[in-house]
């Protein structure tokens, strides 16, 4: 079995959203043994309570600890209360303590550069951008190390923390913003490569579940919610089947035609093939709560299975942010995942 990773949640199971996310302005102090996150509150909050906005801008944060936190003061100049009601432009002040930072990759292997594009190909458990928990190891940071002069490589996107693959970096606001829109207008197509638990008996199937976020355990899940969701298709063509200790699985290939957070992980575990690893859409989402409290037990790593998710970003397609030009890049499969599929197993028939 692959060594476990060392869980990068705070004890006291505070996790600040990236400072780049809306309402928070930012993240102070990274060198110091203390950090504080600014929020401002936004429109769409008016007239929350001042315990529920806390709990939607600080992820896994229960109702019980923001109420904690407020009547201990400090938020704002003023005294609140939980049941304050947030009006827009308000500002808060949130100071934690902060924990050494956990351990990541410091390698960023490069697969394209010229003077307007930078394309890497990000390691599974490298954090996209600094917070409250992760400064310097992050692609951000190794992205900026690579960096000559007069360069500033910036993501165009972003993968999850645990997702592998290929990510565009602009070299200079101009291109980094011609990047985004090029994404935002549909002009960039992405696939992805999956080893889900169990194996499809189609060779080809599309998903098309319009998903929301807010699960009833884990608050950043997603869940399929016809209703009230929003439109997220994916494409699915199973490229081998696998059989390891009597358990089937399979590699999948996933083209999103829709950009939702979580996408290919919610489309595959609603159609009962999660990804092996997942610890949020696997067979037990209480997984991810124990991960996030230190309290992994040994069956739950035999359920996991891997120390990561199996996703993959290894294809990308778009134009060219200078020039337009269309651009193909791949990332083969990494060696984990390889090892999974033909180190730990034989191809079924």
């Amino acid at each position: 079995m692959a060594s476990r990773p060392t869980s990068a949640a705070q004890p006291d199971g505070l996790e600040p959203v990236s400072p780049d996310a809306p309402g928070i302005v930012e993240a102070e102090g990274l060198e110091s043994q203390s950090y504080t996150v600014r929020f401002v509150v936004e429109q769409n909050y008016r007239g929350w309570r001042l315990d529920r906005y806390l709990c939607a801008k600080i992820r896994r944060l229960s109702r019980a600890k923001a109420q904690a936190i407020i009547k201990a003061g400090g938020l704002a100049a003023r005294p609140l209360k939980p049941a304050t009601l947030v009006t827009p432009g308000m500002v808060l002040s949130l100071v934690r303590r902060r924990e050494p930072e956990p351990q990541t990759p410091r390698e960023l292997p490069v697969i394209y550069r010229d003077a307007d594009l930078l394309v890497v190909d990000k390691p599974a458990g490298l954090p996209m951008h600094p917070t409250a928990r992760y400064h310097t190891g992050t692609l951000v940071a190794l992205a900026r190390a690579l960096a000559k002069e007069g360069e500033k490589p910036d993501p165009a996107h972003r993968l999850d923390r645990e997702t592998s693959g290929l990510v565009l970096c602009g070299l200079t606001p101009a291109r980094t913003r011609s990047l985004k829109l090029a994404f935002a207008a549909g002009r960039v197509q992405k696939a992805y490569l999956a080893v889900t638990e169990g194996a499809p008996e189609e060779e080809e199937f599309e998903v098309d579940l319009p998903l929301s976020v807010g699960g009833e355990t884990v608050r950043i899940r997603v869940k399929g919610d016809p209703v009230h969701g929003k439109p997220s298709v994916t494409r699915f063509r199973v490229l081998a089947r696998h059989e390891i200790r009597g358990e089937r699985f399979a590699l999948v290939r996933c083209e999103p035609l829709t950009g939702r957070q979580h996408q290919i992980r919610a489309h595959l575990s609603a159609k009962g093939f999660p990804l092996v690893g997942d610890k949020i859409y696997g067979r037990d989402e209480r997984i991810f709560v124990r991960f996030t409290e230190h309290a992994l037990s040994d069956d739950d790593w035999r359920t996991l299975r891997l120390p990561r998710h199996a996703l993959h970003a290894a294809e990308i397609t778009f134009p060219h942010p200078a020039d337009r030009r269309t651009m193909r890049l791949s990332s083969p499969l990494p060696p984990d995942l390889v090892g999974f599929l033909e180190g730990e197993g034989e191809r079924s028939a």
